[in-house]
């Protein structure tokens, strides 16, 4: 445990931030999981559209700083390829 006044302040920080950036993380995951889903269901519709979603979802989080903007980017390439597949 920290005894500076500064290290306790940051430690508090990091909590505050951790907890943000898992909830951020935890969208992401379910985001992508429901766009292959509706792919998977033959649901082209509402798979392009929450495809559209996700990748918004990921630009979000690269704004944010959760991720690093090549990570988003192959995400986005991985989940746009894989949704594409499963539909046609």
């Amino acid at each position: 445990m920290a005894n500076i006044k500064s290290q306790m302040k940051r430690n508090r920080q990091t909590e505050h931030r951790y907890a943000r950036n898992k909830a951020v993380r935890s969208e992401l995951k379910t985001r992508a999981k429901q766009a292959v889903e509706a792919a998977e269901a033959g649901n082209a519709e509402e798979a392009e559209e929450l495809l559209t979603v996700a990748q918004k979802r990921f630009d979000m989080a690269v704004t944010k700083g959760v991720l690093h903007k090549n990570t988003a980017a192959r995400r986005k390439a991985r989940l746009t390829a894989q949704v594409r597949s499963l539909i046609g």
